[in-house]
């Protein structure tokens, strides 16, 4: 199989302007009706920025850990990647749901209240158009809406990711880096309101196989449900209905 970190260049080689994650908000915040799609050329633009970001930024590479606090969303989508690309161990959820471990570099979260009290945070604003974040953050948090774009497009890790090391660590368990990527995926998988590694280990799986993912967070009615997969061109569902 392969590592995680190997999945965006062979999506790149494929079809550089392919869709390769389609986001759709159904949740009642602020980003409620949102629409996003990026391609391959795209996601990997951001995830460059953001490795850039925690290795030059939080010295993050191999033997440290980053948690992300946040939802299933095209941002953590890209979080997550970066962090696979420094060789890191991903911690999803809060303080409360992981403890933190010994090696924690930084947290990565869309909610202030925990950004202001981790040391070192960058706080992630999810609005696809947001230039920073809605109210200041905390002295010492980093406001990724203002600070990720001033990072390099193009990124080279200081070392490969050891295939057995930690990749993805919960409240469950903890995945290697050779065992995260699991069998080939469908070719446009849809996934409704799932949980952040849910969305990750599937999304993993599917772009190995050269699919695309097609994300609904919220729930909404059963008519707009159906009508959203059939012009997605979807293929298959998680969960079904």
């Amino acid at each position: 199989m392969p590592l995680p970190a190997d999945v965006l260049p062979t999506l790149l080689r494929l079809d550089p302007g392919a869709p390769r994650i389609t986001c759709y908000d159904d949740t009642g915040g602020p980003t409620h009706g949102e629409r996003i799609e990026l391609s391959a050329k795209v996601l990997a633009n951001w995830v460059a920025k953001a490795a850039n970001l925690l290795q030059d930024e939080f010295d993050v590479s191999g033997g440290t850990s980053v948690r992300l606090a946040l939802p299933a969303h095209w941002r953590t989508a890209y979080w997550a990647l970066a962090c696979w690309s420094v060789g890191a161990t991903v911690l999803l959820g809060t303080p409360e749901e992981t403890a933190d471990p010994d090696d924690l570099a930084l947290t990565v979260t869309d909610d202030p209240v925990l950004a202001a009290t981790a040391d070192p945070a960058v706080l992630v604003t999810l609005a696809g158009l947001a230039r920073s974040a809605p109210t200041p953050p905390p002295v010492g948090v980093l406001d990724e809406a203002r600070e990720l774009a001033t990072f390099p497009d193009a990124f080279t890790a200081w070392d490969e990711p050891d295939p057995s090391g930690a990749a993805l660590a919960t409240g469950l368990g903890t995945a290697a880096y050779r065992d995260l990527v699991g069998p080939a995926g469908a070719d446009r998988t849809h996934l409704l309101d799932p949980d952040p590694e849910t969305f990750l280990r599937t999304a993993l799986d599917t772009w190995a196989a050269g699919g695309s993912v097609v994300l609904t967070r919220g729930v909404p009615d059963d008519h707009t449900l159906t009508r959203r997969m059939a012009a997605e061109h979807v293929t298959a569902a998680w969960p079904t209905r």
